[in-house]
């Protein structure tokens, strides 16, 4: 048996994983890394990126874009067929999957497609078929295998029911569809498929859209979401599914029935771990399913929490947030712990952002108003709206709005420390970064009072909602003066 010696093997080439196998090469390290698909790129390739560009057609096809701007009226243009809606998101998934096949070429990283599992901690075995198994031996291996849909035992696996890797694969698009969740997921894709057309009915077993983001922000995107059409309906129970031959009825806990097309499952993930053989080195999944691993993102025993010798994971497999940007993050932290390669890279943001790709966008970064008030901070809120900004009016966007949040103090000539930004609208997802980039440098207030931004920008919002916010503390630290006894 002839076995490959390796500094690094990752298991998955993902975001987590091709970023890891990168970064361990950057640095000289030989590099194995294992995927089982065919194509490199994993979920980026085949969810994000797709997800995301089918998301851009959707705008372009729907001309959602037009109808913002002052006298201009265009209608969906119906005569586009599935191949047309399909296509920029086969082509960029076929970009995606190159861009990561000659990364990974241009970093000398040997790539193994099979089937990687543990024979023991150091040694993973690669099966394939057709072919005999290849065997590698790693002082540190990086497990970076992702995650898959939940798919829970009272959904019926039916060719008129779809998860997030399934939903691409549809051969039309049906009149009328249910998504089940009002996650990150379920909530992009009801835009998308809404913004089609689409009669959209989405199913949510909370009273809020998006539980890990600001109240605001989640009661605008409700708002938008039921401007376009969608109907929401939460909180509710999915009693039962029954599959029919046409489509599916779904029967809620309170009675009611509603029959579609199409079914979109999107109420959770599941880390892909079956395969990987973990007891043969040591390792027990968390009481969620998930790897459990410390600050440096060795993985860990879930009970006694004793590290597993030369064994690091990240990205989907450990867990939230299970985004794209955190993966890549955690698994360039762990190669630079695995290998001592600090101070190249001492830690993860301690800030990290999220986007979600609904319509209208939305992202946030830092605390959020909630947060705020259970930690007891001293706050105030600013606000700045897109209708009332130069760009905003020129794209369209009138209900678009940029949210900061900064502690204060009884002195109205201290500085206002930044705590959170939060934004829904036209580029949410690039606008997120100005204030990103405040937050890392623990700014005030001053940062965006004293900055010149181009005009007309979305970035304005920046200092008018810093305006806003120094009104409102005035106001406040004035109402609460004592009045002088006359």
């Amino acid at each position: 048996m002839s076995i490959h010696k390796y500094d690094l093997i990752v298991l998955g080439s993902g975001p987590a994983g091709e970023r890891g196998a990168a970064q361990a090469a950057y640095f000289g390290k030989k590099v194995a890394i294992v995927e089982r698909d065919y194509y490199l790129g994993g979920a980026a390739a085949s969810d994000t990126i797709p997800s995301k560009t089918l998301r851009e057609t959707a705008l372009a096809l729907s001309g959602i874009r037009s109808r913002r701007l002052y006298g201009v009226d265009l209608s969906l243009r119906r005569q586009a067929t599935v191949r047309d809606f399909l296509h920029h998101e086969e082509v960029m998934k076929d970009i995606e999957r190159r861009r990561v096949a000659e990364n990974m070429l241009r970093h000398n990283v040997d790539v193994f497609r099979g089937i990687g599992s543990f024979k023991d901690q150091h040694t993973v075995k690669v099966t394939s078929r057709g072919k005999k198994p290849e065997f590698l031996e790693g002082n540190i291996i990086l497990i970076a295998t992702g995650s898959s849909p939940y798919w829970p035992d009272n959904y019926p696996r039916d060719r008129h029911i779809y998860d997030s890797d399934t939903i691409l694969l549809m051969k039309y698009l049906p009149e009328n569809m249910i998504i089940i969740g009002g996650g990150v997921v379920g909530c992009e894709y009801s835009c998308t498929f809404a913004e089609l057309g689409i009669e959209v009915f989405l199913l949510h077993s909370r009273d809020m859209l998006l539980p890990f983001v600001d109240r605001d922000i989640s009661l605008a995107l409700e708002n938008s979401m039921s401007k376009m059409g969608i109907n929401l309906k939460m909180p509710v129970t999915v009693k039962q599914c029954i599959a029919g031959v046409k489509g599916v009825a779904i029967e809620l806990d309170s009675g009611e029935v509603i029959k579609s097309d199409a079914v979109m499952l999107a109420i959770g993930r599941t880390s892909n771990t079956k395969e990987l053989n973990l007891e043969t080195a040591g390792i027990t999944l968390g009481k969620h399913g998930f790897l459990v691993v410390d600050d440096n993102y060795q993985v860990v025993h879930h009970e006694t929490h004793e590290p597993v010798p030369g064994i690091y994971a990240a990205g989907d497999v450990i867990g939230p947030p299970a985004l794209a940007s955190t993966s890549m993050e955690q698994a360039r932290f762990a190669v630079i712990k695995a290998f001592n390669l600090e101070p190249y890279k001492g830690h993860v943001a301690p800030i990290l952002p999220y986007g979600v790709y609904t319509i209208p966008e939305c992202s946030g970064a830092g605390k959020t108003e909630e947060q705020c008030v259970s930690e007891g901070i001293n706050y105030v809120v600013g606000k700045a709206n897109y209708n009332q900004n130069a760009r905003g009016m020129i794209t369209g966007d009138h209900d678009g709005f940029l949210k900061l949040l900064f502690e204060i103090n009884d002195d109205p000539g201290s500085p206002m420390k930044l705590l959170g930004v939060h934004v829904i609208g036209e580029n949410a997802t690039e606008l997120i970064h100005t204030g990103l980039a405040a937050l890392m440098m623990s700014a005030s207030h001053d940062l965006f009072i004293n900055t010149c931004f181009n005009y007309p920008t979305l970035s304005e919002l920046y200092k008018y909602a810093t305006y806003d916010a120094m009104g409102r503390r005035a106001k406040r630290l004035n109402s609460a003066k004592p009045v002088p006894n006359n």
